[in-house]
């Protein structure tokens, strides 16, 4: 069982007790990364709990055994898909795919997610073909976020119609992901 496994099994339960879904698990170039989601949004407050319960699992269980950076964060806009349940999530939504090498067809495909079960999925293209292809083809995928800004006249009469207003609270918004790290050493 790869380091990933491991830390999806342990860290799964601990989600859950903060209120959360453990999306993702990666371990790449020295950085997990844990992506975490929450059908209201994933807050700062959420990301900070989820760092620390599975910051001290980490230290008790010792999965990784080198130096490496903890990172706690939200699917942001463009989510990946990797499980059947996130593409069952994202039904209806603009996808890119990237197939493995050897599949039949364009290796990269973009469209509409049209179906998903536990087998696999169909996209339909904007020239209207349907193209399905089964989990073990895809290598990589992830929604597509498309902004299309409102008309001027729709827009209120702000005086600066590039950027949005700031909270009156004096916080800042951001959009797309939210994140925390946390670095973590082992002694050698």
């Amino acid at each position: 069982m790869g380091v990933t496994d491991r830390v999806d099994i342990m860290a799964a339960p601990l989600c859950e007790r903060v209120g959360v879904e453990l999306v993702d698990v990666e371990f790449e170039g020295g950085i997990l990364r844990l992506t975490i989601d929450h059908p209201e949004g994933v807050g700062m407050e959420s990301i900070a709990s989820v760092t620390r319960e599975v910051s001290r699992a980490l230290d008790h269980e010792d999965p990784i055994g080198s130096s490496y950076t903890l990172e706690v964060t939200s699917p942001g806009l463009e989510r990946r898909l990797k499980r059947p349940s996130h593409f069952l999530k994202a039904l209806g939504s603009q996808v890119t795919l990237k197939t493995r090498p050897g599949v039949d067809g364009d290796r990269r495909l973009s469209g509409a997610l049209e179906a998903a079960d536990s087998q696999g999925v169909s996209v339909r293209s904007a020239d209207g073909a349907l193209r399905s292809l089964a989990y073990d083809e895809i290598l990589q995928a992830r929604t597509v976020f498309y902004w299309t800004p409102e008309p001027k006249s729709a827009r209120k009469d702000s005086g600066d119609e590039s950027r949005p207003s700031a909270p009156a609270d004096g916080s800042t918004v951001a959009a797309g992901a939210s994140t925390e790290r946390t670095e973590r050493k082992v002694a050698t």
